[in-house]
């Protein structure tokens, strides 16, 4: 758990990189992310050694990650981190970056005698040459200004792992503070859904060892994160190798259009045990993405409110939903994705229940008639704040290409346990436990009334309303009469008022000489 001494630690760095000029806070997160990796790659270095060494032996040389050169030996993080902060800033900027940018097949390149990078050459019979973190890395940029400010966070970083940073739940909760120092949406209306959120939704569809997980506009992984630490809490004693190695390579996938997310993406999951996920840089709803049939759950919060170029829309998603609005293109996309019997738990922008357009009703259908529409909860419009008051909606609902839709449980979320103001601040009312018991015992919701919190609503009355699924649509309000004191007795209230006003604005005269 981050507790307020790491936080404090945390804030410091930050403000060391905000002193260097450096205030744009995704561009923080990516300096601090190459930081991390690199001090990781020397973790694990560490490991093998000292794995090694125990059963009295030298590490194979093909298991290392650097160069048993000079050169090589001094990237390492701890050889370099106590040493004078100019030659940190040059061993940083001149040779662990650009070999970090180069790495492939998990080692990092050596340099010539004359400083050159060696680039490692490809070989074809040893698969995948690269990590999910190194494969995004060509584009990165070395931001940090100077000597001064980049011994500060080294010095910043090393205390916080060295005597507070655990585990790697900790590593991941770390990640997760400054991932939530993010604030500002993306030009097509993007926004990190906040933890407490991911984990209800991830509770919902209620992922298995087993199971295929994509995000499709995957961000910073929060949904993958949130998947695997459900997995690892509810699974871990009972997995199997085989599904541990499924677990760190093959279980999580997610696409994303911005190369620095995918970096952050890729490292946020290397925190949480997951070493080589499937994250690809990939315009979802494009025609470059054929990928269909292929996983058993979704999870995801699209993008709201952007549109897309319609030339390059996947023409199979059109003829779901004939639009350019991403929100409504996501939903036909998910369909697509899962095999037969895949679960998906998304969120989505309030227009897309009610909306009364040709694209908006049809989307709604295919849920409807064509596959199983579960649950429909309303989420308050504070959820988002500060950055974002916009209202919404989780849909849950299964890819059965046979319909199945009978009733559909709507939930109206009140509260989820934080304030709806701009500050977010922790409080007692949350409706979000209710919510996971309730829709995991949806038998007991049956008789629900109307006028209740959740209920059922029959598909044949959702029909008939052209599909809408606004929870104001079905939900019934119970007034309840007010009864008002006699006329009499109220006339006799504002006299004796107009008496005391008398009474005290006369002393007031008197006290003035008016």
């Amino acid at each position: 758990m981050i507790t307020g001494v790491i936080k404090n630690k945390i804030d410091k760095i930050w403000t060391d990189i905000w002193a260097g000029g450096i205030t744009n806070p995704l561009t923080v997160i990516e300096q601090l992310t190459y930081l991390m990796f690199i001090r990781s790659l020397d973790e694990k270095e560490i490991e093998t050694e000292e794995f090694a060494h125990s059963m009295g032996m030298e590490a194979d040389e093909a298991d290392l990650i650097f160069p048993q050169s000079a050169v090589g030996q001094s990237m390492r993080w701890s050889k370099f981190k106590d040493r004078d902060s100019r030659e940190i800033f040059e061993i940083i900027s001149q040779r662990v970056f650009p070999a970090v940018k180069k790495m492939k097949y998990g080692k990092l390149p050596d340099f010539d005698e004359n400083g050159e990078l060696i680039e490692i050459e490809e070989d074809t019979e040893s698969g995948n040459s690269q990590t999910a973190f190194s494969k995004y890395m060509d584009s990165a940029v070395f931001l940090i200004p100077n000597a001064q400010i980049l011994q500060k966070i080294i010095t910043g970083l090393d205390d916080l792992y060295i005597h507070d940073i655990a585990d790697l739940d900790m590593q991941g909760d770390l990640y997760e503070y400054m991932l939530g120092k993010l604030s500002t949406a993306g030009q097509n209306g993007q926004f990190r859904t906040p933890k407490h959120i991911r984990e209800m939704m991830v509770e919902l569809v209620a992922p298995t060892p087993d199971d295929i997980i994509c995000d499709p506009a995957c961000g910073t992984a929060g949904f993958l994160v949130s998947s695997a630490e459900y997995i690892r809490r509810h699974y871990e004693n009972t997995m199997t190798d085989e599904q541990w190695e499924n677990f760190a390579n093959k279980t999580f996938s997610g696409y994303d259009t911005d190369y620095t997310m995918l970096r952050i993406a890729a490292m946020n999951l290397m925190l949480h045990s997951i070493t080589n996920p499937d994250i690809d840089y990939k315009d979802s709803v494009s025609k470059q993405n054929n990928v269909s049939n292929k996983y058993t759950v979704c999870l995801a919060n699209p993008p709201f409110k952007g549109t897309v170029d319609a030339e390059s829309i996947h023409d199979n998603l059109k003829a779901v939903t004939n639009t350019k609005k991403t929100e409504l293109l996501f939903l036909a996309l998910f369909l697509r994705l899962m095999q037969k019997g895949g679960r998906c738990a998304c969120i989505v922008p309030d227009g897309v229940l009610f909306g009364s357009s040709k694209a908006h009703k049809s989307i709604r259908k295919e849920l409807i008639e064509n596959h199983q529409l579960k649950a429909v909860i309303s989420m308050p419009s504070g959820v988002f704040k500060p950055y974002a008051g916009v209202s919404t909606a989780v849909l849950v609902f299964v890819k059965t290409e046979a319909g199945g839709t009978e009733n559909v449980w709507f939930y109206d979320m009140k509260a989820d346990g934080f304030s709806l103001d701009d500050k977010r601040s922790e409080i007692a009312e949350n409706d979000i436990p209710d919510i996971i018991a309730r829709f995991h015992n949806l038998d007991g919701e049956m008789n629900r009334e109307r006028t209740e919190q959740s209920f059922f609503v029959p598909k044949q009355e959702i029909v008939d309303n052209d599909y809408d699924l606004s929870i104001n649509k079905y939900k019934k309000t119970e007034y309840v009469a007010v009864e008002y004191p006699p006329t009499s007795e109220i006339m006799v209230e504002i006299e004796d008022l107009n008496k005391v006003i008398e009474t005290e604005l006369s002393e007031l005269k008197k006290m003035l000489n008016v």
